[in-house]
């Protein structure tokens, strides 16, 4: 009789040491001084000493995000380092429209089948983006389990974890009526409405990620796989600059119409001028390919913003000046904070 063992049940042990000797010295590349602890041990340590030194009531901030069905974009046309670029800028950007520096980050990447080589690629992309933003690959979880997840699927998630002054947290309560949104634009659909895009992309268009179509300069698979933008560093330049900055919000699942409304107070709504910032092709297509209207396209989508700050509106050109040190990222002006409960309007 044939003897039965873990790897006949789908689950290769040596897989998962090939791929921590793969990615170790990657990985180790993003350490702080703060890290004391490296790959293989059963937590993560991180010396806050340090840090705790530059705050009078340091506040950790915390967030847990994932990549979503995008990940079937990356299978499809066999790249994955992006993957990990993405999970890098939305874990952090959830944190920094808090106001929080981020500190470190834990990933999560579970398949049916593990494999080295993806698994490296994945790791590749966010350890490039966390040097990017100065942040320490602390640690992670590989989970290889059959049955759970379909042959080739695999999902991939972060904790991000930073520090804000306590006083100092952007929460919105000093929002009013009459303040100003600036925003950043998006690089795409960053990381939110893939299984919408892709229905009206490959079902109802019958695309293929190899599809060139007019609109756009790349194959429809390179549009759709664009990195999510990190927002990390000309957030926190202009808050250094002592740019006034009284809420931000990430525009992720769920758009402008339902990211917007958890950052204002009792009493604000907002108005959104559609026409106020570069409009992209690829959301262009998709309203067309299934014939949506404004509620689904800017719930769904985040329409080419990603991430919007509200200020006095005597700050907007202090702001707009501190960006020229990052002269790739520009600030719109999208709109006003008006009175209201907590909704958002679009206009013309």
């Amino acid at each position: 009789m044939t003897a039965i063992d873990y790897k006949s049940a789908g689950v290769d042990i040596h897989a998962g040491n090939e791929a921590v000797n793969r990615i170790k010295k990657a990985v180790e590349s993003t350490f702080s001084p703060n890290v004391l602890t490296g790959i293989g041990s059963f937590g993560s340590l991180f010396d806050l000493t340090s840090i705790a030194r530059e705050y009078k009531n340091p506040v950790l901030v915390q967030s847990i995000d994932g990549v979503g069905t995008k990940t079937i974009i990356a299978r499809m046309m066999k790249k994955f380092d992006t993957l990990g670029m993405d999970l890098v800028s939305a874990t952090t950007n959830d944190i920094i429209v808090l106001g929080a520096k981020p500190l470190t980050l834990l990933d999560y990447i579970a398949n049916d089948k593990l494999n080295p080589e993806i698994v490296e690629q994945l790791v590749t992309g966010m350890v490039t983006a966390c040097k990017e933003n100065g942040i320490s690959l602390v640690g992670g979880e590989t989970a290889e389990m059959p049955g759970t997840y379909l042959p080739g699927e695999h999902d991939l998630v972060g904790i991000i974890t930073g520090v804000v002054e306590k006083d100092k947290a952007i929460m919105g309560k000093n929002i009013v009526p009459g303040d100003v949104i600036l925003a950043f634009t998006s690089s795409g659909l960053h990381t939110n409405g893939y299984s919408l895009a892709r229905k009206l992309f490959f079902e109802i268009g019958k695309y293929s990620v190899d599809s060139q179509l007019p609109e756009f300069s790349r194959t429809l698979g390179e549009v759709l796989l664009e990195p999510h933008i990190n927002y990390t560093r000309p957030v926190l330049h202009m808050l250094q600059e002592n740019i006034d900055i009284k809420g931000m919000a990430h525009i992720t699942g769920g758009g402008l119409l339902e990211n917007i409304p958890r950052v204002l107070p009792a009493g604000c709504a907002v108005e959104i001028d559609k026409k106020s910032w570069p409009q992209q092709a690829v959301f262009a297509t998709l309203r067309d390919l299934g014939h949506l209207g404004d509620a689904e396209m800017y719930t769904t989508f985040n329409m080419g913003v990603g991430l919007v700050m509200m200020v006095e509106a005597s700050m907007v050109e202090k702001a707009r000046a501190a960006l020229q040190t990052f002269p790739q990222f520009k600030l719109y002006e999208i709109g006003r904070v008006v009175k209201g409960n907590k909704e958002v309007k679009l206009c013309e």
